[in-house]
């Protein structure tokens, strides 16, 4: 029995990535999870595809879909000024934008089967900080990343993470580049390419980092509360008009 990535899967069902992972965590899509990796059994999934629709996009818990469309050109905007990657999530780590401003040494990993959900994992453990205030935390690749919360009313609905910054030490050594080519199956060589490909920030901009995100994460609050409350608006005039 084959087995199929998250790639093949993105292909057949034409939707995106984040889609692929939730249908896994729930439980909805035939899945096996192989280290940190979910990989789809192709006979399961034949059989899957047989007798279910194509998924949709599913939306974050209670219905509070953070309107991406909406915050994606800000968060654009706001990512070339600080010079990071920047990535609104849902509150398991699931990306709910695209990333914004990504270095190249993400990129490479998160093009790889399994190299996502890496990043997926990183994040979903950023939601599980007691820490309340931005700080900076390594990534699975080494490199620094912080977040803050995303909330609708008193409720935690995401996060906003920042990420690609290189460490003081960086670039880390060749027995920790080895380790995390083995975890991707890369050749040492390929990822040594893409090593320099990183945010380098001082103490100054890391500090502006820090204070900016917990302003980002006001703002994709309140466009997210604005968008539901249309929402029931719209729902309402709805309602109206056909009784």
């Amino acid at each position: 029995m084959g087995m199929l990535t998250s790639r093949d899967l993105q292909r057949m069902l034409q939707v995106d990535r984040s889609t692929i992972y939730r249908m896994a965590e729930s439980g909805s899509i035939p899945a096996v999870k192989v280290g940190r990796q979910w990989r789809f059994p192709s006979e399961a999934i034949d059989r899957w595809l047989a007798g279910t629709e194509r998924p949709q996009p599913a939306p974050v818990a209670d219905g509070g879909l953070i309107p991406a469309a909406c915050v994606q050109p800000v968060l654009d905007v706001i990512a070339d000024m600080l010079g990071v990657m920047l990535v609104v999530t849902d509150m398991d780590g699931v990306p709910v934008t695209e990333v914004s401003n990504p270095c190249g040494l993400f990129s490479e990993i998160a093009a790889l089967p399994g190299g996502t959900a890496e990043c997926i994992a990183g994040w979903h453990d950023l939601a599980g900080s007691l820490n309340l205030e931005p700080q900076f935390t390594p990534s699975h690749l080494g490199l620094l990343c912080a977040r803050s919360f995303v909330r609708v009313g008193s409720e935690l609905k995401g996060m906003v993470v920042a990420g690609g910054i290189a460490p003081d030490d960086w670039p880390p050594s060749g027995g920790t580049l080895a380790s995390i080519s083995d975890t991707f199956g890369l050749d040492g060589g390929e990822l040594s390419r893409h090593v320099h490909e990183v945010y380098r920030l001082g103490d100054r901009e890391r500090k502006e980092v820090l204070e900016v995100l917990p302003r980002i994460g006001y703002m994709v609050s309140e466009i997210t509360t604005q968008h539901l409350e249309l929402q029931r608006k719209l729902e309402a005039i709805a309602s109206l008009a056909h009784t």
